[in-house]
């Protein structure tokens, strides 16, 4: 008798290089679609929803495999943070948060819109010298202050129903830029210019984070953790940037989560042919989404299964706008084949998406996407 699999198992057994019964098909369900199932608005679905609740509810629907993240709850007594939630118009709020220590204060704006999910305004660094001190009290607190209730509560609840992961945070480059007011491009000239800044502040990151993820693989019943990514890929970082400033930073996690005999997904978002190779040479389990174009740069499948050379996990690539969105069920169904066609007899593949669905992507192909998975042969 043929062994059944849990959606769970099937993405554990890819990341692990080993076969299941069939590709896992696991589309990125993130805002929109969610929100859209659950018949919520995004500020309900963002402030009030648990999120690896939401993700269950939408994996069973589809009756697919997926991945999603529950967060630990840090808390710091040497920090003070307050929110205001205002009202600016009807179906629009400004959230406002101020963090005060010792060092100081800052601040920052975020703007809720029931349409979609919420983008900052105004971000905390303004000064770096003054506000750094502030925020990295705010952002790295200790771990011995991680409260790890709910991650466990989520990991019991989801069961096998599908793969929750604890998210760890993001790349170096991220953590640092992210908070600048400015943004990307302030981020990218201050890099530059105060590198020894930055060099110091790499350190104490790397340092937090390995700690960090120590904890975690010690203290919660978690099988993999996940990696963020934000502007740290080809496309914004650029390769370059990125083996200085990030890609120490995931060799060393790789090693502390393996040490645990737990896994590591990472999220490489753009083009990412120009560092696959060093993707692969950190030992990372799976890496998503392996985006077409013109977001991303993948057009030889053959090619990216060879440099992986059986030793990371594919999981993306349906391509979220031209396929899923503007495509009919035959265009999935032909593309998924592509995939398959060009990773078969290789176990480390999942039947992804090079994105986030989209609110506007008919049912119909995700069906089809999810359907045609299911019944082609590995």
């Amino acid at each position: 008798m043929e062994k059944s699999y849990t959606p769970k198992e099937r993405m554990l057994n890819a990341y692990k290089g080993v076969f299941s019964d069939r590709y896992p098909v696991a589309p990125e369900f993130w805002f929109y679609y969610p929100a859209k199932l659950l018949k919520v608005d995004m500020i309900t679905f963002e402030r009030e929803l648990p999120f690896w609740q939401c993700m269950q509810k939408v994996f069973k629907y589809f009756n697919c495999e997926g991945w999603a993240i529950v967060m630990p709850h840090y808390s710091n007594p040497e920090v003070d943070e307050k929110e205001q939630f205002i009202k600016l118009e009807e179906g629009r709020y400004e959230s406002r948060v101020e963090v005060t220590t010792k060092y100081g204060k800052i601040h920052w704006r975020r703007l809720f819109s029931k349409e979609e999910p919420s983008w900052i305004i105004e971000r905390p660094i303004k000064n770096l010298e003054k506000d750094w001190k502030v925020y990295k009290l705010y952002s790295m607190p200790p771990v011995e202050f991680a409260d790890y209730t709910e991650v466990e509560r989520a990991l019991k609840l989801v069961g096998d129903d599908y793969l929750l992961e604890v998210c760890i945070g993001d790349p170096f480059f991220d953590y640092a830029a992210t908070p600048r007011e400015g943004g990307f491009i302030q981020a990218i000239w201050d890099f530059n210019e105060y590198e020894a800044f930055f060099l110091n502040l790499k350190a104490q990151y790397e340092d937090w984070m390995c700690q960090k993820v120590e904890d975690i693989c010690k203290k919660t019943s978690a099988e993999s953790l996940f990696l963020g990514c934000q502007w740290s890929c080809n496309s914004l970082e650029g390769p370059k940037m990125w083996k200085k400033w990030d890609k120490p930073l995931i060799g060393k996690l790789v090693k502390i989560v393996h040490k645990y005999n737990k896994l590591l997904h990472v999220h490489f978002h753009g083009k990412c042919m120009e560092t696959l190779q060093d993707l692969t040479e950190l030992g990372i389990d799976c890496v998503c989404p392996f985006e077409r174009p013109p977001g991303g740069d993948v057009t030889n499948l053959k090619n990216v299964r060879h440099i992986l050379n059986g030793r990371v996990t594919m999981n993306g690539n349906v391509h979220t706008v031209e396929t899923l969105i503007r495509g009919t069920p035959q265009d999935v169904r032909r593309e998924i084949a592509e995939i398959i066609e060009a990773f078969k007899g290789e176990p480390r593949l999942i039947i992804g998406t090079g994105d986030q669905v989209g609110k506007e992507t008919p049912e119909e192909n995700i069906w089809a996407m999810i359907k045609t998975a299911k019944t082609m042969k590995v």
